[in-house]
């Protein structure tokens, strides 16, 4: 049994892990082999801190990768509990494109960190899958999508996204995007809205 998984972070080792999450976001984008101790020092943790937070470069960027993923996933479920299910859907579906252009700018250090024989795999992305799959049971029961749909459907239907250059002005881009994969979900539906 692990101990370290089993017992809650007291608060103040909980932030800094995330201030070490979120500096290490910017960082690894900026530069994929970016020493980890300039990670520490802009975190303002000492070493002892992020080394047992994190004990190699692959451990910190595959941690990352799955805190990213995890946030976008539990969304889902925030985003329903305070707006229609069609709404939900559409900005949950904006915030899978901004987690698609963090991932782009960090792809080369998790390549890096998942390449080299013996690497641990990079984490699944069954939170998204199963986050996607909430949103759309909920807008079918809603009649707000066509029956039918899958998660895995979805997911496809947008892997445009991950072709789009996180460099350019990404954004409107991914809007049309979403848009047209909104109105295909919605073709057919019982109630489809506006």
């Amino acid at each position: 049994m692990n101990l370290k998984k089993d017992v809650p972070q007291r608060s103040d080792a909980q932030r800094n892990r995330e201030r070490i999450l979120a500096v290490a976001l910017d960082e690894l984008t900026r530069c994929p082999t970016v020493p980890l101790s300039l990670i520490a020092k802009k975190a303002g943790v000492g070493q002892g801190t992020f080394y047992r937070n994190f004990p190699d470069r692959e451990a910190l960027v595959l941690e990352l990768y799955r805190h990213e993923m995890q946030q976008v996933a539990d969304a889902a479920e925030e985003l329903l509990c305070t707006r229609p299910p069609e709404r939900a859907l559409r900005e949950w579906l904006d915030r899978l494109a901004r987690f698609a252009m963090k991932k782009a700018g960090i792809a080369e250090a998790i390549r890096q960190a998942t390449s080299t024989p013996g690497a641990r795999a990079k984490p699944g992305h069954t939170p998204l899958t199963d986050a996607a799959e909430l949103l759309l049971r909920t807008n079918e029961k809603a009649g707000t999508i066509r029956p039918g749909i899958t998660a895995d459907d979805l997911i496809l239907a947008i892997s445009g996204l991950w072709a789009v250059d996180p460099e350019s002005d990404w954004q409107p881009r991914a809007e049309r995007l979403l848009d047209l994969v909104v109105r295909g979900l919605r073709a057919g539906a019982p109630n489809p809205g506006p």
